[in-house]
C-alpha cells in the first residue's frame, strides 16, 4: 500500500510500507486470534468459499459435487478443494499481496454475502503452525489453465511457478503445511480431525478426514456426516423435539429443561435456544455457538441475546452475520442488533405459550429462573400481565405468589429491603399484616404494579408508623409503672438516636421489635458527620436538623417475661445494661449488618450482667 506524499515539495516522491513479516504474525497470534488452532478453521474456511464461487460458477452441478479434503499424517498438514482455484495473476494479487481478498475481486463482489470471511488475512494464521506454506492450485475459470504453485515463507519471501496442467489434473486449490517441532499440539492427526469436526461439523460441504493409515484414501472420514439437527426430516413433532433436545445436551453438557427452535428467514438463522435446568447466578452470562453459514465462529457469543436473556443458551447458523476480523465474534450492527431483538421475542413467545399451555413447565421454569422473568417484567407490560401472579415472593405468608397473597390481604405492603422485611416479618405476620419483602431486585416494583393485573388489590410500601400502629398500647397503669425504665432505656440508647416504647404485641416469645431503616441511618450519620465538621453557628444549624432525622425505636414486649422483669428493675446501671442487651438481641434478630458500636454494646452488655450475677452470688 503505497504512502503517497502531497506536499509543495516536487521532489517528494510515493514510497511503499516495510512489513515485517514475522511481527505481523506475532501482531496476529497475541491479539487477534485466540489460539493457534484457528489455522485449521481459516484454510477449511478459505475452501468452502472456493466451493461457493465455484458453484457460482457451475450452478447446474450437484450440490455434493465438490468437496474439501483433509489429510494430516503428523508430518504434514493438507487441505484440499475442489473449489474455483487461482490463477497466476490470481496467486501475485493475492497471496502475495497482505491485506487483500479474493472475495473483494470485482468478478465476484455481487457473490461476497455467500463467502464466510471477508479479510484476506487467513492464509497468514498458517505461518502460528509452520515456517512455509505451500499452495498449488488450479483455475475453473480458465479452460485448460496451467496449475500454479506459490511458496510463502515466514521470512517475508515467497515463489511462484507455473506447472503443467498434469501437476493438477482437476481444478481447486492444495494447501500443505509442514508443522514446526513447537506446534505438534495443534497438527498431530487426532487434533486435526477433532478440530475439522470442531469447527466444520455444519458446514454445508462435505469435507472429509484422512490420516494415511488406510493408505489410498481408504482410511477417510466424514467430518460433517449429517446435516444440522434442524435441516433433518423427523417421522413426528415428537421425534424432533427430543432429537432437537439432544443436541442440545451433547453441545452443551446439560439436559434442556424445554428446547425452543429458532428461524429467522430474513437473515438465514436457524438453531435451537436450551432453557437451563438450573437457576443462574445473577449476572452471569453464558456464551452462545454461534456458526456463519455452517463454520463454527464462537462459542461465546453473549451478544447474540439480550441480557435478561441469561436463562437460555443458543446454537445458530446463520446466513447474514458479520463476523468480527479475527472471525471469532459477531461485529455489532443494525443486522445484529434487529437478531437479537427478534430472538428476544422468540424467548417472549416461548414464555406466552408455556404459560397458557404448560402450567407444569412453567411451574419448573419460574422455580428456577424467576429472577430473569422479573427483569424482563418490570420492561414488558405482556410478559409483566402474563407472568406476574405466577411469579413467587418472599411474603410474612412464606413463599408465594402475589396472586396467593393477594386473596388473603387486602393491602399489600411491601418493604424496601430484605433487613426490613427481616425485622417485622414475625411481629407484622402475627399482627395479621400481608407484608412482601420487596428488597430483592425488581421485586418492590413489581409488587407496586400488581393492581395493573388485580385492580381490587392496594399495594403501599411499609411505613414504621402502620407497623406500630397495629402494637396494642400497655394500660396506663402499667406504663406508668415503667416510667423510670424506659427512661433509663433512653438514656443507655441515645448513643444511637433510638427512641424505647413499650407495648404488647405477638409472637410472646419476641422481647423487642427494632424499627431501624436503612435510610434513617444513613441520614442519621451524615448529619452526624456534618455536625462534627462545622462549628458554630452553622454547627447550631445542623445539630437542630440533626434532631429532626428519623429515629430508630426499641419496642419493648411487655407480654414476654423478660421484657416484664427489666421494667421492674430499680437499679439504674442495672436498668441501662438490661436495656442495651435488648437492643443488642433486637439488632441480631434483625439480621443486619452490625455496626462497630453495636456490636462491642453488645459484648458490653453481655459481660456486665455476667459481672452482676457474679456480684450477686457472692
Amino acid at each position: 500500500m503505497p504512502l503517497r506524499h502531497h506536499a509543495t515539495d516536487p521532489a517528494a516522491t510515493d514510497r511503499t510500507f516495510q512489513v515485517d513479516l514475522r511481527g505481523l504474525v506475532d501482531l496476529l497470534s497475541h491479539h487477534l486470534y485466540s489460539s493457534p488452532r484457528v489455522y485449521l478453521r481459516e484454510l477449511m474456511q478459505n475452501a468452502v468459499d472456493a466451493l461457493t464461487a465455484r458453484h457460482a460458477l457451475e450452478p447446474a452441478a450437484p450440490a455434493d459435487a465438490f468437496g474439501v479434503r483433509l489429510y494430516a499424517d503428523g508430518s504434514v498438514v493438507r487441505v484440499e478443494d475442489d473449489g474455483v482455484g487461482l490463477t497466476e495473476a490470481d496467486v501475485h494479487t493475492f497471496l502475495a499481496t497482505i491485506g487483500r481478498s479474493s472475495k473483494r475481486a470485482e468478478q465476484v463482489a455481487e457473490q461476497r454475502a455467500d463467502f464466510i470471511g471477508q479479510f484476506g488475512i487467513g492464509l497468514l494464521s498458517c505461518f502460528l503452525v509452520a515456517d512455509e506454506i505451500h499452495v498449488l492450485s488450479r483455475s475453473a475459470r480458465t479452460p485448460d489453465a496451467p496449475a500454479v504453485e506459490w511458496r510463502g515463507r515466514g521470512d517475508g519471501s515467497y515463489a511462484v511457478r507455473t506447472l503443467p496442467a498434469s501437476a493438477r489434473p482437476r481444478p481447486g486449490t492444495t494447501v500443505t503445511l509442514t508443522p514446526r517441532a513447537d506446534a505438534g499440539e495443534w497438527t498431530r492427526p487426532a487434533q486435526v480431525h477433532a478440530l475439522a469436526r470442531h469447527f466444520g461439523s455444519l458446514l454445508r460441504h462435505p469435507v472429509t478426514f484422512d490420516d494415511g493409515t488406510g493408505g489410498s484414501g481408504r482410511s477417510a472420514t466424514s467430518v460433517n456426516p449429517e446435516p444440522a439437527p434442524w435441516a433433518r426430516p423427523y417421522p413426528t413433532p415428537g421425534a424432533r423435539s427430543r432429537a432437537l433436545a439432544a443436541y442440545g445436551e451433547e453441545v452443551f453438557g446439560f439436559k434442556p429443561l424445554d428446547t425452543i427452535e429458532l428461524d429467522l428467514p430474513a437473515v438465514g438463522l436457524k438453531g435451537i435456544a436450551c432453557i437451563l435446568p438450573e437457576t443462574v447466578p445473577a449476572g452471569r452470562r453464558h456464551g452462545h455457538r454461534v456458526h456463519v453459514k455452517g463454520m463454527l465462529l464462537s462459542e461465546q457469543a453473549e451478544e447474540i441475546l439480550p441480557e435478561w436473556a441469561f436463562f437460555v443458551r443458543c446454537v445458530v447458523d446463520a446466513e447474514s452475520l458479520r463476523p468480527t476480523a479475527s472471525r471469532e465474534s459477531l461485529y455489532e450492527d443494525a443486522t445484529l442488533a434487529a437478531v437479537r431483538d427478534a430472538l428476544a421475542e422468540r424467548l417472549r413467545d416461548w414464555i406466552a405459550r408455556t404459560a397458557a399451555g404448560d402450567p407444569d413447565l412453567l411451574g419448573r421454569f419460574l422455580q428456577a429462573h424467576h429472577l430473569a422473568v422479573k427483569s424482563l417484567a418490570v420492561h414488558d407490560d405482556d410478559i409483566l400481565r402474563m407472568l406476574l401472579p405466577w411469579l413467587p415472593f418472599e411474603t410474612t405468608d412464606g413463599h408465594c405468589t402475589l396472586d396467593e397473597f393477594a386473596r388473603t390481604h387486602r393491602t399489600v405492603l411491601v418493604t424496601s429491603s430484605v433487613e426490613e422485611f427481616r425485622q417485622v416479618a414475625a411481629i407484622a405476620s402475627a399482627a395479621g399484616l400481608g407484608v412482601v419483602n420487596g428488597g430483592y431486585t425488581y421485586d418492590r416494583e413489581l409488587v407496586h404494579r400488581l393492581p395493573e393485573i388485580r385492580p381490587e388489590a392496594a399495594v403501599a410500601d411499609l411505613d414504621p408508623a402502620t407497623l406500630t400502629a397495629h402494637l396494642d398500647p400497655v394500660d396506663r397503669e402499667t406504663e406508668l409503672a415503667a416510667a423510670a425504665y424506659l427512661a433509663q432505656a433512653r438514656d443507655a440508647l441515645a448513643v444511637f438516636d433510638c427512641d424505647v416504647a413499650l407495648r404488647t404485641f405477638q409472637p410472646v416469645s419476641a422481647p423487642a421489635l427494632l424499627i431501624d431503616s436503612r435510610e434513617a441511618r444513613h441520614e442519621r450519620t451524615r448529619s452526624q458527620l456534618a455536625r462534627e465538621q462545622q462549628g458554630g453557628v452553622w454547627g447550631d444549624i445542623l445539630g437542630a436538623l440533626r434532631q429532626e432525622a428519623p429515629r430508630a425505636q426499641l419496642i419493648l414486649n411487655q407480654l414476654n417475661p423478660l421484657v416484664r422483669t427489666a421494667v421492674t428493675i430499680d437499679e439504674p446501671e442495672l436498668a441501662r445494661t438490661s436495656a442495651e442487651a435488648l437492643y443488642g438481641q433486637a439488632a441480631m434478630l434483625s439480621r443486619r449488618p452490625l455496626r462497630p458500636a453495636e456490636s462491642s454494646l453488645i459484648n458490653r452488655s453481655f459481660l456486665d450482667l455476667l459481672a452482676h450475677a457474679l456480684r450477686k452470688d457472692s
